[in-house]
């Protein structure tokens, strides 16, 4: 089979500048770590914000079993449109995902790491999950393990995850408080009993805490995941951010609840509110005075494979993966010529980046911030059409320099398809979801599109096409400022947001 070089988004480097998610954070978010750790994550896309426009990933459904009940939680099969947690269209064996794994490895080369995070728990399934890390560490020597987990069986597999050369494992904690945990969880599966209520919460947190600490103490690496529960736990994650900090854990993933009630979790048949966008940043900047913060995560599918913002499992059915005629041999040469291509562009980038000598500190005006959306496919730079964008990066502008917020999906306007399930326009749904943002850089827009944005009080702009997100964001606050729109804060003015 033809291989492909780079792949899209990965052809699309020389456009240069900083990649899409890591303007003004990247450096922050490694440059604390020695170096033996740096270098595990700095190509990981879902550890650094900078490697997630390059590298790809890919999760294997070898996990069905589960330990817990999380209200947030309905493990679905066959749900191709849904794309969420829990979510797979084939389970595999761990066969199948070896095959899976080397046929992906194949055709996507910038693939670095696979994961194994549901549709149940990775640990709960112990022989599934790691007879396919010891096949996989043996076949695939060069794609990083990596596992995402609950934490009630945690202490247990510390010792096997690390014979297996698994140096990244993810864990979901969102309390530490039993009385807030029963709330989350009705019930753990303990001891071969089911324990429910504040017990139960009490025997997963103190499970998941001590878990964390053997890990650590392995150099062993933890990105704690948390998902935002309005009234439930929102404002105690700001002490799970310090707490799981001193023990060890090196990043941070607050991540909004998903409930909508077709998705039939409990929370979504209670309308359990999810966080808003603004809800979610502010929870994100106050835990981040404690915690390296994750803002790029995707919330992917347990089968999901391309690069973070993108899924190409369709393409990977087991019945597609037979039909494929692949060398094996000449594909994992190409892996190793792009993988070396790919590294040496963002090293060169990143030394840029830190070579660079400040400019001089302007006075400061007492100017407001300024919430910009941008429709990029990837590279850093600003290159997709705003009916094309399946999802937008929202950066905040102000005298202090760019820095990147969150992302917004949205539904693709420019798909045929001009209604959501409830009735409400596409076009109007991705406003609503900019809704706080006053402007939209874009390569294009359309006229219907340029006029209702107008209208919501969001301006388009498609002036900044194939420029680098940082510096567009950066220029059109200045454009701003110098246009007397951006009020002093002092004088009552509304925040952007």
């Amino acid at each position: 089979m033809e291989l492909p070089v780079i792949g899209q988004e990965a052809a699309q480097s020389s456009g240069g500048g900083c990649s899409a998610s890591s303007c003004g954070s990247s450096n922050d978010q490694l440059s604390h770590l020695p170096d033996a750790i740096r270098a595990k994550v700095q190509d990981h896309p879902c550890y650094s914000e900078d490697a997630h426009h390059y590298f790809a990933r890919m999760h294997v459904a070898v996990a069905p079993a589960c330990n817990i009940q999380c209200h947030y939680c309905n493990r679905k099969y066959d749900c191709s449109n849904e794309s969420r947690p829990g979510v797979v269209s084939e389970l595999l064996t761990p066969d199948q995902a070896v095959m899976k794994t080397k046929a992906v490895a194949a055709t996507i080369p910038q693939m670095t790491v696979l994961g194994i995070a549901g549709p149940g728990d990775p640990l709960a399934n112990p022989e599934r999950t790691f007879e396919t890390f010891r096949r996989l560490s043996e076949e695939a020597p060069d794609i990083k393990l990596c596992v995402s987990t609950n934490g009630l069986a945690l202490p247990e597999s510390v010792e096997e995850l690390s014979r297996h050369n698994i140096d990244h494992v993810t864990i979901t904690i969102n309390c530490l408080d039993p009385e807030i945990g029963a709330k989350i969880y009705p019930w753990v599966f303990w001891k071969n009993r089911r324990i429910f209520g504040v017990e139960g919460a009490r025997i997963l947190i103190e499970q998941q805490q001590k878990g964390l600490e053997m890990l650590t103490a392995r150099g062993i690496l933890v990105k704690v995941n948390s998902v935002m529960i309005p009234g439930v736990n929102d404002q105690h994650l700001k002490e799970v951010s310090k707490v799981v900090k001193a023990k060890g854990a090196f990043l941070h993933n607050v991540m909004p609840l998903i409930a909508e009630a077709e998705h039939g979790t409990f929370y979504g048949l209670m309308e359990q509110r999810g966080p808003t966008a603004e809800e979610l940043e502010d929870l994100q900047d106050a835990c981040s005075g404690d915690m390296n913060m994750m803002r790029h995560c995707r919330q992917c599918r347990a089968d999901a494979v391309g690069m973070l913002g993108e899924d190409r499992g369709e393409e990977f059915s087991l019945e597609k993966i037979a039909e494929m005629n692949i060398d094996y041999d000449k594909a994992m040469e190409m892996r190793a010529a792009v993988h070396e291509g790919i590294t040496a562009e963002l090293n060169a980038k990143r030394a840029e980046k830190a070579a660079a000598v400040p400019a001089p500190e302007k006075a400061k005006r007492g100017l407001r911030p300024v919430k910009i959306a941008v429709a990029t496919a990837g590279q850093g730079v600003i290159n997709q059409h705003f009916g094309h964008a399946r999802e937008f990066l929202v950066y905040e502008a102000s005298e202090d320099g760019v820095r990147f917020l969150s992302h917004r999906k949205t539904d693709l306007y420019c798909s045929g398809d001009e209604t959501c399930g409830d009735g409400e326009s596409v076009l109007a749904r991705t406003i609503k979801a900019l809704s706080d943002c006053e402007m939209v850089l874009c390569s294009k827009i359309g006229f219907e599109p340029w006029g209702l944005l107008e209208a919501a009080g969001i301006m388009p702009n498609g002036e900044h096409a194939m420029e680098p997100i940082e510096e567009a964001c950066a220029a059109v606050y200045e454009e701003l400022a110098a246009a007397g729109k951006l009020e002093p804060k002092g004088d009552g003015a509304a925040c952007a947001a």
